[in-house]
């Protein structure tokens, strides 16, 4: 085991030149990356349609090839770091990213961009467990931990707001292309600064999972792919049906193949842990709300309300403001709140943001209808994603840590992913049943059924958070489980 920063008398990790504050802004900073990529494009559509010369399909497919690599693949992600060493394996991650999103801005078809994009999902998945393990084993004092959690939480929940914003604005000034550009000098910079202010982790013994890396990736895609399929064709179509069959095999294969290997990528006694598989679903839960309400209030903003791209993206400034001011007071906040209190309090306001929401029509303006559930439901995110974060990963074992996180983001990556494929066939039923013709009030009556369909999902998380969450008072705020043996030194507190 290396000495700590204690043994070593500096606050400093052994080997690095960089502090603590350091290290979390480049952990922030590849969140954030990760994080926006999933919606940066949303804004571009229009203009990727038109240069590329795209149909609606392929055009879905844009976003949906993101998405798709980035949560199947999460699972082998985390156990990589977990066997090879996390910041070996977040520098490849970064590299990879990086190069794809380079290829992706130079696309001259469609299936260019697609297989970029696919790309960046890969990089993506090997990033995103990379991170919360790094903040684990980085920051070991409870209070400077929290102080990373919150900032964690503020990016990750900001990211896709975030996103928007920056594709309005860079689609607008300069080209879709710079939505990927844009990511070039970021990754540079990041795999430059990371070998300085992050040590590496000790190697974890095992061997790689193949035949579960396998089952999971395919089965977690095929299910993907099976509700956007629905979302196109219908519940009743063939080869939905043959898609959500062959997930359903590929995932109990995936079960039985992790129940009797002895280095399983995702060890199923993470499961046995009540308040870890909650947090799972109501993760599941709240970013299909989450990628849902982005999605459609774009495609109102856009669509039936006349905003620009850049005045799209500045309309969602709030929500992204909210969450950053709302997760940081959180986080210093939290010892003394405990958990169970701002989870169940920021999953209540996002349900009522939703359900506000619902209420939407081609009368409704910005500061009359939409603004006040947009910072609600900002305000709602910045609670709970700082106590969602710290229960999905904190009390496990060291060598468990990567697994941890790669499971808590698969399931938040194929919440969103899910999640929006239903929404968009309770969309599609709405607008194909509708005897309107005005295209503005189809489409607000559409998404308000969206809305009203992403309410129940929030419901349903809050029930989990209500009552099958169980904190108790004494419980402190994160850290190691009894007995860790924590591989990586503490880091000075964040500036």
């Amino acid at each position: 085991m290396s000495a700590t920063a204690s043994e070593t008398g500096s606050g400093k990790a052994p080997g690095t030149s960089g502090g603590g504050g350091l290290a979390l802004t480049v952990i922030a900073v590849a969140q954030l990356m990760v994080m926006l990529d999933a919606t940066i494009v949303n804004v571009a559509l229009p203009e990727v349609q038109k240069d590329l010369d795209l149909h609606t399909t392929d055009l879905s497919w844009v976003v949906n090839a993101y998405t798709l690599a980035f949560g199947g693949l999460l699972l082998l992600g985390g156990r990589i770091g977990d066997i090879l060493g996390r910041r070996r394996v977040f520098l490849g991650g970064i590299a990879l990213f990086t190069l794809a999103s380079l290829a992706g801005g130079f696309a001259q078809s469609s299936a260019w961009l697609m297989a970029s994009r696919a790309l960046q999902g890969v990089g993506a998945a090997v990033i995103a467990p990379s991170i919360l393990a790094l903040i684990v084993t980085t920051f070991l004092d409870e209070g400077v931990r929290n102080k990373a959690f919150g900032v964690y939480a503020a990016v990750s929940g900001s990211g896709a707001a975030v996103g928007l914003l920056a594709g309005g604005a860079l689609t607008q000034a300069l080209s879709w292309r710079w939505v990927l550009f844009v990511n070039v000098p970021i990754g540079i910079a990041l795999y430059v600064v990371i070998p300085k202010v992050l040590r590496e982790t000790d190697r974890q013994p095992g061997r790689f999972d193949v035949y579960g890396a396998l089952t999971s990736t395919l089965g977690m895609g095929a299910l993907v792919y099976a509700f956007i399929r629905a979302g196109d064709k219908g519940w009743s179509d063939g080869s939905v049906l043959a898609t959500f069959a062959a997930a359903a095999v590929l995932l109990a294969a995936f079960v039985v193949i992790e129940s009797r290997i002895a280095t399983p990528i995702i060890p199923l006694r993470m499961f046995r842990d009540r308040n870890r598989a909650g947090i799972y679903v109501i993760g599941l839960c709240l970013t299909g709300s989450v990628m849902g309400l982005f999605f459609f209030l774009t495609l109102l903003m856009q669509n039936a309300f006349s905003y620009d791209p850049l005045e799209a993206g500045l309309a969602f400034l709030p929500v992204s403001v909210s969450i950053v001011f709302t997760a940081t007071v959180v986080s210093k906040q939290l010892p003394r709140l405990g958990m169970k209190l701002p989870l169940v309090l920021g999953v209540s306001l996002n349900t009522a943001a939703l359900l506000w929401l619902s209420n939407v029509s081609t009368s409704t303006g910005y500061l009359s209808g939409l603004l006040g559930p947009m910072l609600l439901f900002g305000i709602g995110t910045g609670l709970l994603f700082v106590p969602l974060s710290q229960l999905g990963v904190s009390g496990v074992p060291m060598e468990d840590s990567g697994a941890a996180s790669s499971l808590l983001n698969a399931t938040q990556q194929v919440g969103g992913s899910l999640g929006l494929a239903v929404l968009m066939t309770v969309f599609g039923s709405t607008t194909r049943s509708s005897t309107g013709t005005d295209p503005a009030a189809v489409l607000t009556d559409g998404a308000s059924a969206a809305f009203l369909a992403a309410a129940g999902f929030a419901v349903l998380a809050l029930l989990i958070a209500a009552v099958g969450v169980k904190v108790p008072a004494e419980e402190p705020a994160g850290g190691p489980a009894q007995g860790q043996a924590p591989d990586a030194t503490p880091a000075q507190s964040p500036a």
